[in-house]
């Protein structure tokens, strides 16, 4: 999902690093302490290029030919992800077993619903090449020119769960300018459900739809839970809901939620 405060995510990224490092269990609460407080002394900053190599040893950096980089399947990035998605995938196979699914005795389709980046294809290439530096511009230009692989694991699931009756929602803070882009790519690295205009959402700051009653200036937290709101009144029930941020998840209208690991930025 893009991102707009540029120095409030650089701070986080040494933040969540560094206590990452220490063993910090409480990740929540260590951003929020980023975010309020003010370093008295250097010595409680992470050393940016530390933090940075860090990222990379964690994704177990491996550059291409082209010199693209993209994190190793054998990482403890792809280890982690692994964990959690054998978490999900046997949540899931409990949840097709059961005759019904819904709340209130009603009977509702199941499904499932993503965000789009880091938690079904991956930016660490693109963060790199910008030096964790986002921009809409440098963005944009990337996901026009190129695919972001999978994030390991992910189309596996999704299709998974998509061959055993859950239909496959889509939610990102992307722009609905990238729509094109983002079908292109999903079914570049091997999503198959449609990712159609019923199933994949996009922010549409011009145009927002009328089930958002903050339309515009919706948080992400209002936009991602406002719009699985409406999935469900479509007659779903969301089974799970996965995201790399806390603001992915936030908000309700989802049975389970799974986290992705994500150390490169944070969006409240």
């Amino acid at each position: 999902m893009p991102r707009t405060r540029l120095s409030g995510r650089t701070r986080v990224l040494a933040v969540t690093v560094a206590a990452a490092a220490l063993g910090a269990t409480c990740y929540g609460a260590g951003v929020a302490g980023a975010h309020d407080s003010v370093p008295r002394s250097d010595k409680q900053i992470p050393n940016l290029t530390d933090v940075v190599s860090e990222i990379k040893a964690y994704y177990g950096d491996t550059v291409d030919a082209s010199g693209e980089h993209f994190p190793s399947a054998t990482g403890n990035y792809a280890k982690q992800v692994a964990g959690i998605e054998a978490k999900a995938t046997a949540y899931l196979e409990r949840e097709v077993r059961h005759e019904g699914h819904g709340h209130g005795g009603h009977a509702a389709k199941p499904a499932i619903v993503l965000d789009v980046d880091d938690t079904s294809v991956n930016t660490y290439n693109y963060e790199l090449e910008v030096g964790f530096n986002y921009t809409p511009a440098t963005n944009s230009a990337y996901i026009a020119n190129k695919n972001m692989q999978a994030v390991f694991g992910m189309q596996t699931l999704t299709n998974w769960a998509a061959d055993h009756g859950i239909t496959v929602f889509w939610i990102t803070g992307r722009p609905e300018a990238q729509r094109a882009d983002t079908v292109r790519n999903l079914a570049a690295v091997g999503y198959k459900p449609a990712a159609d205009t019923d199933h994949l959402y996009l922010k549409n700051a011009a145009n927002p739809p009328a089930y958002l009653p903050c339309g515009a200036t919706c948080t992400t937290i209002e936009y991602k839970s406002g719009t699985r709101k409406h999935i469900e009144s479509l007659g779903y029930n969301i089974v799970a809901n996965f995201g790399d941020q806390y603001s992915d998840l936030t908000g309700g209208y989802a049975d389970k939620t799974f986290k992705l690991p994500n150390p490169m930025y944070f969006l409240p």
